[in-house]
């Protein structure tokens, strides 16, 4: 198995997960027209896409969804909140998941949905896996709980949101309101809190660490590394920050 980030942040959010017979694309937050520039540099045509799965229903993650799934005849897995927020307009093939049920198979791809706590109707992520593989994600998640920690915890690889230093948030441009939906229990993960879940969860089978949905305004790239390399020095050497402008490199799970 192996993954790219199509970029990651605010103004949009894209990972492209693919092994050797399946292609998939975990949310869309870009328009359709720049998400396929974006497959352009790996040689992926959107219509070779087995499918498109959808956390949550903001902007940021599902801007380009129902435009690429009515152009390209592409099954929609996402729960029933999130269907029925109405964002995404008709599509041709929706599959409803939740947080709660078992595994279910794509292709050779075995995926997990879990629940997350986040300001959103029906929000979860998930894991892939195959035989030698087990390729973790969260982002957009306002506290840890037990549950997450238990999904994440034999992970190979490992896409983690750090959101946010809180000195920069608190001191930053957004008014108090937004700070507080940012940094509260149903918001995004501070560098501090990224770091806490990645001291439980590490261990010698994740072979990569990838950071996720850094804030441009809240946040920098140096601050985000010195806090997880600060709680597990031994991440450092397998550690990449994502671009929101760019698309990283293939990463293999």
């Amino acid at each position: 198995m192996r993954f790219a980030s199509l970029g990651s942040g605010s103004r949009g959010n894209a990972t492209l997960i693919e092994t050797g017979g399946t292609r998939l694309l975990l949310d869309c937050g870009f328009p359709a027209r720049e998400l396929e520039k974006r497959l352009l540099p790996f040689g992926i045509a959107p219509d070779s896409l087995d499918g498109i799965l959808v956390t949550h229903e903001h902007q940021d993650h599902i801007r380009g969804v129902g435009v690429l799934a009515r152009r390209y005849g592409l099954p929609v897995w996402l729960t029933h909140g999130t269907l029925r927020c109405q964002r995404l307009g008709r599509m041709p093939d929706t599959r409803i998941i939740h947080g709660h049920q078992t595994s279910f198979t794509i292709g050779d791809l075995q995926v997990t949905a879990y629940p997350v706590p986040h300001d959103a109707r029906e929000p979860v992520q998930f894991v892939f896996e195959t035989a030698d593989a087990r390729f973790g994600v969260l982002t957009d998640v306002g506290v840890i709980t037990p549950h997450i920690e238990r999904m994440l915890a034999n992970c190979t690889a490992l896409l983690l949101e750090c959101n946010h230093d809180r000195e920069m948030l608190a001191n930053g441009p957004y008014p108090l309101s937004l700070q507080r939906r940012v940094g509260g229990s149903l918001g995004h993960l501070s560098n501090h809190q990224a770091a806490q879940l990645l001291a439980q969860v590490d261990h010698p089978g994740l072979k990569r660490l990838i950071v996720g949905h850094v804030s441009e305004k809240n946040n920098t790239p140096a601050l985000a590394r010195t806090a997880l390399v600060s709680a597990v020095p031994e991440i450092e050497n397998r550690l990449t920050l994502t671009c929101q402008d760019r698309a990283s490199e293939w990463f293999e799970g």
